[in-house]
């Protein structure tokens, strides 16, 4: 192919990637953002394909079809309750590919012969080898094949040092001496490194972790792109390995977390131990869906906060009917969203888009906020560190500072829970002792169903 229409079509491929990133900003325009990406993504194979040369295709189209008809297939079968899953699996294909092409171009003595593209095997193999067995990790934590939870490392801190040195010694050794013993003791050390710097990381730090391994598979590309000196894939590669780093400096912010501390799984310093019982001992109310059903019928505003609880209740559509009704009433229905509620970022977008919930009830944190004062019913499911007022008002928390839902200000808070038992991050929540709110125990999607049921009754 004419060397000006390749270089032409990698910048029409970049448009692409970078209008599908602005898109993918807002609910409403997401799917079309996903789309113009995946166009984007699709001339630019084609073109490189048929800029190589390649006698036989057989082998790739293969490759395309099967890879096509798994990804489909995940697509239609994984439940919107498992994206997060899904999600942190993609990053670690996504550094796994990088880091086999790393692999394939340092095994070809034609290939990767030039100072750049031989520093560029090494960091490839190097951040290809972190973000694949760090993905699978976050994996098993995120589908419980794993505990969820910190899983102390002894003295993980300075191990993790001395393996970055170690792999950062091996990267420069391969320059020197492109030695095979050398890169398959690079492999072993990142990939460990990937492990245990995972690993103790709790399920309350899994948003920034999915979104700094997003990063991750995305700097493993662009340098892989150096490697086969592939214009269109050094850009792709920075741009989602850039806005992967902004988002987990945005998820980072959301949670008053340091990079350094998610990283190596250290929550803030706290004071004493917080006992629960003495935070709920004889102050929580409990409530029953008929109870709550009355003080809906005269609710002019309701928020509506979601959280893990409803994702894991798959909740998201007996939600949906709720609104349905309260609107059919003529009560104002919002969506209150927190940054970091749920496992990974925008993952309660995601599950009430799918619920089909109007993207303009979707309101973010800081505009919600000073609502909640004129909000005469809060119903809350699930959520529980993003709500716990702690973090605003106990200066001893290990939460102290992160941004909240400022729920408790509305003038009722119904919590619809299993149990009092705490959140990801190991605390008692004062809002379910407040003296305005009511706990709804049960199944969320049950509870919500319930408490429907009740409200239709009352015509």
């Amino acid at each position: 192919m004419n060397t000006a229409v390749i270089y032409l079509a990698y910048l029409v491929a970049a448009v692409f990637f970078v209008l599908g990133i602005k898109n993918m900003t807002k609910p409403r325009t997401a799917v079309r953002g996903n789309q113009i990406s995946s166009i984007g993504m699709l001339i630019a194979v084609v073109v490189t394909l048929l800029d190589q040369a390649i006698l036989s295709f057989e082998w790739i189209i293969a490759g395309m079809v099967l890879g096509g008809l798994i990804g489909a297939t995940l697509a239609k079968k994984v439940q919107m309750t498992s994206m997060p899953q899904m999600v942190a699996a993609l990053n670690g294909f996504g550094g796994g590919a990088s880091l086999f092409v790393a692999l394939a171009n340092f095994m070809d003595p034609a290939a990767a012969t030039s100072l750049v593209a031989q520093i560029s095997v090494g960091a490839t193999v190097l951040i290809g080898a972190v973000t694949l067995s760090g993905s699978f990790i976050a994996f098993g934590k995120l589908q419980e094949i794993i505990s969820g939870k910190s899983i102390a490392v002894p003295g993980n801190t300075m191990v993790n040092a001395l393996l970055a040195i170690v792999s950062v010694a091996l990267v420069i050794a391969l320059v020197v001496n492109p030695s095979p013993m050398l890169i398959y003791a690079l492999v072993a050390v990142a990939l460990l490194l990937g492990i245990l710097l995972v690993l103790p990381i709790g399920g309350a730090d899994m948003p920034v972790v999915i979104a700094l391994l997003n990063s991750y598979s995305g700097i493993a590309a662009a340098t892989a792109g150096f490697i086969s000196n592939n214009t269109v894939l050094i850009v792709s590669g920075s741009l989602v390995g850039a806005s992967g780093l902004i988002l987990t400096q945005i998820m980072c912010k959301a949670m008053n977390r340091s990079l350094t501390n998610v990283l190596f799984g250290v929550m803030a310093e706290g004071g004493e131990i917080i006992d629960a019982d003495e935070v709920y001992q004889g102050k929580v109310k409990s409530s029953s869906p008929e109870e709550v059903a009355m003080m809906l019928e005269t609710a002019e505003r309701v928020v509506i906060v979601p959280g893990f609880g409803l994702a894991m209740a798959q909740a998201q559509h007996a939600v949906r009917e709720l609104a349905d009704v309260l609107e059919g009433r003529g009560t104002d229905v919002k969506y209150a969203i927190h940054p970091v509620a749920g496992r990974m970022p925008g993952h309660m977008n995601v599950l009430l888009a799918e619920a089909e919930v109007p993207y303009e009830q979707l309101v973010e944190m800081d505009a919600i906020n000073p609502q909640f004062e004129q909000t005469d019913v809060a119903i809350v499911i699930g959520a529980n560190d993003v709500t716990n007022p702690m973090a605003r008002e106990d200066k001893g928390s290990p939460i102290y500072g992160m941004p909240i839902l400022n729920v408790d200000k509305a003038r009722t808070v119904v919590v619809v829970k299993r149990s009092l038992s705490p959140g990801f991050a190991g605390l008692p929540n004062p809002l379910f002792a407040r003296d305005n709110t009511l706990m709804l125990f049960g199944d969320g999607k049950k509870a919500i169903i319930d408490l429907t049921s009740s409200l239709n009754e009352a015509d």
